[in-house]
């Protein structure tokens, strides 16, 4: 597509740069439909865990609730507090937002449709990901307010307990695949699981390593039960609390389009990414992005099925599964799968 622009009445400079436009909005469009999806998924699967109906008024089955909220918090007036740092305050939200646009530049959708194959995808994720925290921690302070200020304290300290793990975990991911790049790292996951079933995904030794970054990556987006910088109970909402209008919709906007990502890495490094779950002809039919979107989908609902059945933890259990559980097994994982490599495979002769 690139090259077609490049080649068109347009010009070299002009058709790239257009190409490559129109292939963000091919991405960011659909994303933040799907945000505003994810949000009315959500609500209805707590509704569910409830035994109540949820949204089920705007739009046949409450289908457009999400975007009569999004145009309820758009037409609000924007308050900032006297004592804020305006600056600040409002860019804040602008960067949680945009961070977490930013990591979809290297998911692969298919072998071919992704905006950036980049060789270090996996690392430029990672460092991606830990920049929204920058959002948190500057409302937090901008706000000239306590309960804000702690919400961005206790969001700092979460992220660096679950950074060091999520950072073994990818390093486990890394040895096996070889490779940083996010494709090569889906196409090694063909092959046959214990030698009896054709599916498409790591080995089972890998299997513990998925469960702590689903646990990890609860963390990072601040999803309950480890919603801590945003507890209503004693923060009264954290780091959003002088928030409202815009500002505060792009916090929301935000953690959702982080919770896809997250989704998305998780369905790459583990389920097999755009391939197929088993090895079976008819089912390459199928395109690729759509198996991707079901990975998706899938690991989404078990972010939402958390919500509404575990308890929030106390800050100090946060802490410990962090520092003295998280982080010793996931470096003793890397030590055990690094052993299986070198003992019974070829990786590191």
């Amino acid at each position: 597509m690139v090259e077609a622009f490049q080649n068109s009445f347009l010009g070299p400079y002009v058709g790239y740069v257009a190409a490559y436009v129109i292939l963000i909005l091919a991405i960011v469009l659909p994303l933040l439909i799907g945000v505003a999806y994810a949000v009315y998924a959500d609500r209805k699967i707590w509704a569910a865990a409830q035994m109540r109906r949820g949204p089920n008024v705007v739009g046949p089955w409450g289908l457009l609730q999400s975007f009569a909220d999004g145009l309820k918090v758009f037409l609000k007036e924007t308050i900032i507090p006297a004592g804020a740092n305006k600056g600040v305050f409002l860019l804040a939200p602008i960067i949680m937002f945009t961070v977490a646009l930013l990591g979809w530049a290297v998911i692969p959708f298919s072998a071919e449709m992704v905006l950036a194959d980049i060789n270090v995808g996996i690392l430029y994720i990672f460092a991606v990901s830990s920049l929204g925290v920058y959002g948190i921690i500057m409302s937090g302070w901008a706000s000239n307010s306590k309960y804000p200020f702690l919400g961005g304290l206790r969001s700092a300290a979460q992220m660096v307990s679950y950074e060091v793990s999520i950072g073994f975990i990818i390093i486990t991911v890394v040895l096996w695949a070889s490779s940083f790049n996010l494709n090569d790292i889906v196409l090694s996951q063909k092959g046959t699981i214990l030698g009896i079933i054709n599916m498409h995904m790591f080995n089972p030794l890998l299997f513990p390593m998925f469960i702590m970054f689903f646990i990890s990556a609860l963390a990072e987006t601040n999803r309950p039960p480890f919603d801590l910088p945003e507890a209503e109970a004693e923060l009264v909402a954290g780091y959003q609390t002088e928030y409202s209008s815009m500002a505060f919709a792009l916090f929301w906007l935000g953690e959702y389009a982080a919770i896809l990502l997250m989704c998305a890495l998780m369905s790459v490094l583990f389920l097999g990414g755009w391939l197929p779950p088993f090895d079976w002809a008819p089912l390459y039919v199928i395109p690729g992005a759509i198996w991707l979107i079901l990975k998706i989908c899938f690991l989404f609902f078990l972010f939402a099925w958390v919500f509404a059945t575990v308890p929030r933890f106390r800050y100090d259990q946060l802490m410990r599964l962090g520092w003295k559980v998280f982080l010793p097994l996931s470096l003793f994982w890397v030590v055990v799968v690094s052993g299986y490599l070198m003992f019974f495979t070829d990786k590191f002769a």
